[in-house]
């Protein structure tokens, strides 16, 4: 066979696995993604719920326009209660933004250092995390750390743990997913860990201290750490796919806000103005300045458009195994942001 012949081989060998492929594809994704773009933000949102969302809702902060407040679909399926844009929702991994402000404001207070290790800080687990003694906080940070997430263990959905305590069992005796510095993994037992130290370092709530110097200095009102704190009625509901049960009432340990509330934390973050001097240089060698989350139910993204001064909060209260749902909300979301783009003011 010829070069020729051999290369006529191989594309229709490659046509024939990139058809084969295709059946593959969920076309749901495919429909999203190619349906006309709305004129409305809240077109958007009501197509969306197609995907087969129970509930969405999504905040826009322009420059100096008037905040916009956009809901479609159920704050609670069961009791035919429309979904409210001002809701309280679960966050879940955003809660990471605040906890790094939190820990940058004690780093520069040289309470806390990016250099100090994980052994250090923690004696009591040095010989229960790989490289304790090479870890440090900046790492841990910057997920690279290389601890194992506590949410990879095989059993962590097969017997969900009941405490802290349980949980960090999940990510100890283990060996390292890599060497400290050398990759990138994210790890939500890096911030668990963090936020423990916050406690220790503070002798209080990390999350009292979060209230103290982030949410009390930006007015943040609507901003909770715990399902206890909150009128559970106010708490949009949370579905996952195939199951019926209302997922609200479940204690994650993170934090709770209405869209509002982020949404004003993000413009904050970014412009800097929720940091004192010196503190917004420490930050940025740190962490990111956006974020989503994802818990059973709940499903968040956190973003701001320097280039159109903008702040786009989505959330959306329906998750699935295998991941369809975080794919249709982030397709949703990039269709958002080309709608604002797109609009004459």
């Amino acid at each position: 066979m010829n070069k020729k012949q051999l290369k006529k081989v191989f594309r229709i060998l490659f046509i024939a696995a990139s058809i084969g492929s295709l059946y593959f594809v969920p076309w749901v994704l495919v429909k999203a993604w190619i349906l006309p773009l709305p004129e409305t933000v809240q077109e958007q949102l009501d197509q969306a719920l197609n995907y087969g969302f129970d509930g969405m809702i999504v905040y826009i902060d322009q420059g100096d326009k008037a905040p916009e407040f956009y809901a479609a679909g159920w704050h609670d399926r069961k009791n035919k209660i429309p979904a409210n844009p001002k809701a309280l929702f679960k966050i879940a991994s955003i809660t990471k933004l605040y906890v790094a402000v939190a820990t940058t404001k004690l780093v520069k207070a040289n309470r806390l250092s990016l250099d100090k290790t994980l052994a250090e800080y923690f004696p009591e687990l040095a010989d229960r995390i790989e490289n304790s003694n090479e870890i440090t906080l900046r790492m841990m940070l910057q997920h690279r750390s290389g601890i194992p997430n506590f949410v990879d263990h095989p059993d962590y959905y097969i017997n969900p743990p009941s405490s802290k305590e349980e949980t960090l069992n999940y990510a100890l005796d283990l060996p390292a997913d890599f060497d400290p510095d050398t990759d990138y993994g994210y790890s939500n037992t890096n911030y668990m860990l963090i936020s423990d130290l916050i406690d220790k370092t503070v002798e209080y709530s990390h999350k009292q201290f979060i209230k103290e110097e982030i949410l009390i200095p930006l007015n943040l009102t609507n901003t909770y750490g715990s399902i206890q704190d909150i009128d559970i009625a106010n708490l949009m509901s949370g579905y996952y796919v195939g199951i019926e049960e209302d997922l609200k009432t479940e204690e994650t340990g993170l934090m709770i806000a209405t869209a509002e509330d982020v949404g004003v934390f993000i413009r904050a973050l970014n412009d800097g103005s929720v940091f004192e001097a010196g503190e917004q240089e420490i930050y940025t060698s740190i962490y990111e300045y956006e974020h989503t989350g994802l818990l059973p139910g709940y499903q968040s993204i956190a973003k701001y458009h320097e280039d159109i001064d903008t702040v786009i909060i989505q959330f959306n209260n329906t998750t699935d195994f295998n991941g369809y749902e975080w794919n249709l909300a982030e397709i949703s979301y990039g269709r958002i942001l080309k709608i604002v783009e797109r609009r004459d003011y």
